[in-house]
């Protein structure tokens, strides 16, 4: 049961879970693209395959329990940033793995988990290792998405993440602890 003063222990695990899982993956997925490390593509890739299951799981649990309410009174800004923050940051989740998967797939290099063959890549047949895409159009809309929610999603973070530290350090209320599964 959630209220004011303490939130379910399913609502705090699936948060910090998710949370963990959303920083490594978009840390990992801005180091793969920035350096161009294509050999950790396929782990970056399974893993979302894999947790995309927990991702809608998190997005349901959110949707059926509503939000928390607000342990004070917060100014309408406030209230109206922690919104468009929260609703970002579930939209971003299930974006996320939907698009790296559209682009994957579109672009004809396939995806799978760990090994395990999903959807096949399209490999060339006269030039080893190159891919042609199954839909160029929709392997471009695919990265872009991908690429710009990760972004998005990034930003998001920071702001949530500066919203908990002054919730915490400046208004002292007890939001952070309830977060963490304590009693406020």
């Amino acid at each position: 049961m959630e209220n004011r003063q303490i939130l379910s222990k399913t609502t705090v695990r699936l948060h910090w879970l998710v949370a963990i899982v959303m920083i490594c993956m978009l840390a990992l997925g801005t180091y793969m693209s920035l350096l161009e490390v294509y050999e950790i593509y396929d782990v970056h890739k399974s893993i979302g395959v894999v947790m995309f299951p927990l991702l809608l799981v998190r997005v349901v649990w959110r949707l059926k329990q509503g939000w928390p309410e607000p342990i004070s009174r917060y100014s309408a800004l406030e209230h109206l940033l922690a919104r468009i923050t929260h609703w970002g940051l579930l939209i971003g989740t299930v974006l996320l793995p939907v698009t790296g998967t559209l682009y994957s797939g579109a672009s004809g290099h396939g995806f799978g988990i760990f090994g395990l063959q999903i959807f096949p890549a399209n490999y060339h047949p006269t030039a080893a290792g190159q891919v042609i895409p199954y839909h160029e159009s929709l392997s471009m809309i695919g990265e872009t998405a991908h690429e710009w929610t990760g972004y998005s999603v990034m930003a998001l973070l920071v702001l949530h993440i500066a919203g908990a530290i002054k919730h915490h350090l400046i208004d002292s209320d007890g939001t952070l602890r309830r977060m963490l599964g304590k009693s406020v």
